[in-house]
């Protein structure tokens, strides 16, 4: 198989649809390489990206990889014709095997693993142990995706929230609400695998080659339900509005079982659940699964977090800012970017989660706090775009040597936030120019605030400690400069963001089980080891991995 990359397509050539590129890219290809169409046994698109460092040049660049009728003989004959001509430099042979999940086999097992949390980490960990035969219990807190995209537009309406279905908890866990992004700066064989399974399961074809694929929160729900059904299809099952309340653990502190409560149209009730094998992929904001944790002793560690509030432009601006004179070109669509900003004070300021197009959404799981996040739809169509706009907490800057001093930190910012927004979860709003003059917003300007629930004018200033306020006055500035009007007067702060990542992490082994306890495997984000979709699918199939190593011996 031959790789060619740093093909370029002008955005002249294009009309925006994926049919078009695709054949001028094959024209390319053929064309460079010496080729007929007769040639090609396959021909894949591996990436596709924007190239806008010259906003007077901008244009689209695509790697793909072909495969000839005549087998390995024929693509070495190309190279060798392509390194006589000196262009060989962006081709080269490729022989990678794929990613895939487990092989199936008799479970030895008398008790079933249990996954507890259906989030990507849970869904892809579930999803391997089911491929492999070893029928896992999949429970969720939440509801399945049609009944929790209900609860959270009920909430939206009405100010009523349910903390046990909402945008943290549920089928497909916090990143079915906000855009489904599946970039992702780590490194995993298993990332391509995960892609393949989003798209197996619904989700559109682009995100196998997208630089920067996404989903949409429009398509996400029907994505997870598709790969719970996969599950469930390989032998798996799963409990949903079922709650973890304790872990039983005998005298060398290995897992024994579970209690979990569920809740179904009778009322809720206790149950008990044998298991020898448990995978804790809860979540960031399953707080009260980390309260169990402590109250077990098992290893609890404190980990760098970020806080901040979420900043809002309209997109249109920030397309030119990109883009440039190209902007609004069907082939582009809607600019992301990508901001950081290290200050002379040793702290820095990041964007994340940046939402092209997007809309600010309310991610509260517990009653009197407000919390925000961002989404897009899948056509990233909106007047807005947002972005997190965070700053570190590190370990050193919390009190005492509590490793749950995080979440204390968390959730007295979502209350703060809640009284200034005066309940009903309303948020705290201020303008950019206001609060780089320390001053109080009474209304906006030309940037109108998406968050769902309503804002309450003012300053964002008593949600967050000084550190944080400080470092994002410091920064906006310098981000400005890079990003042309990122720092307008007129953009809209929304407090407060504070899930971006778990401040906790579940302390494991090289092998993914607990350092305390044996039985217990900690993944995920929630348990503070990844960040994302993609990282947290990968963490998800790597601890299933690791267990199956151990149960097949």
């Amino acid at each position: 198989m031959i790789e060619i990359s740093n093909i370029a397509l002008p955005l002249g050539t294009l009309d925006g649809t994926p049919e078009a590129e695709k054949r001028l890219v094959r024209s390319q290809v053929l064309k460079r390489c010496h080729l007929k169409g007769t040639d090609l046994a396959a021909f894949e698109l591996r990436r596709r990206s924007i190239d806008a460092r010259k906003k007077t040049d901008v244009h689209l660049t695509f790697t793909v990889r072909i495969s000839l009728a005549g087998g390995y003989e024929q693509e070495r004959a190309v190279m060798r014709h392509l390194a006589r001509h000196h262009q060989d430099r962006n081709c080269r042979l490729v022989d990678e095997a794929p990613h895939r999940f487990p092989t199936r086999a008799p479970s030895p097992l008398e008790e079933r693993p249990v996954v507890v949390g259906a989030g990507c980490a849970g869904l892809f960990c579930a999803l391997s142990l089911a491929e492999a035969g070893l029928e896992p219990l999949l429970i969720e807190r939440g509801d399945t995706a049609d009944r929790r995209t209900r609860k959270v537009e009920h909430f939206y309406q009405t100010g009523e929230l349910d903390p046990e279905s909402n945008i943290q908890f549920g089928l497909g866990g916090a990143g079915t609400f906000s855009d489904g992004k599946l970039q992702t700066g780590t490194k995993s064989p298993a990332h391509r695998l995960t892609l393949e399974t989003f798209v197996a399961a619904g989700a559109p074809e682009r995100i196998l080659w997208d630089a920067k694929p996404h989903v949409g929160s429009d398509i996400l729900p029907a994505v997870v339900t598709n790969i719970l059904r996969r599950i469930e299809e390989a032998g798996g099952s799963a409990l949903f509005r079922t709650r973890l309340t304790d872990i039983e653990f005998a005298q060398d502190g290995s897992v024994q079982g579970i209690q979990v409560v569920r809740t179904d149209g009778e009322g809720a009730h206790e149950e008990h659940i044998s298991c020898r094998h448990l995978i804790l992929a809860c979540g960031h904001s399953a707080r009260d699964v980390f309260e169990l944790l402590q109250r077990h002793d098992v290893a609890l560690e404190r980990k760098t977090f970020a806080m901040g509030v979420r900043i809002e432009h309209l997109q249109a601006d920030i397309d030119r800012a990109q883009y440039g004179a190209s902007a609004g070109h069907p082939a582009l669509g809607a600019a992301p970017y990508k901001l950081v900003s290290h200050l002379a004070s040793g702290r820095s300021a990041f964007s994340f989660c940046m939402c092209p197009g997007g809309y600010v959404v309310s991610a509260a799981s517990e009653q009197g706090g407000v919390c925000t996040n961002g989404m897009s739809l899948s056509d990233r169509a909106g007047t807005n775009a947002n972005a997190g706009l965070l700053a570190n907490v590190f370990p050193d800057d919390l009190p005492g040597d509590d490793p749950l001093a995080g979440i204390a930190l968390q959730r007295s910012c979502e209350q703060k936030a809640f009284e200034l927004g005066g309940g009903a979860f309303r948020a705290p709003a201020q303008l950019v120019g206001d609060f780089l003059a320390h001053e109080s917003s009474s209304g906006p300007a030309s940037v109108m605030p998406t968050y769902p629930r309503g804002v309450a004018w003012g300053t964002i200033e008593p949600c967050l400690p000084a550190y944080i306020t400080d470092t994002l006055r410091a920064a906006i500035p310098q981000m400005g400069k890079r990003l042309k009007g990122f720092d307008t007067a007129d953009a809209v702060l929304t407090g407060v963001e504070t899930r971006s990542s778990s401040p906790v992490r579940v302390t494991r082994e090289k092998d993914g089980e607990s350092v305390s306890n044996p039985g217990l495997w900690p993944c995920g984000e929630g348990a503070g080891y990844a960040g994302g979709i993609m990282s947290a699918a990968a963490d998800g199939v790597l601890c299933a991995e690791h267990l199956i190593r151990e149960i097949r011996g």
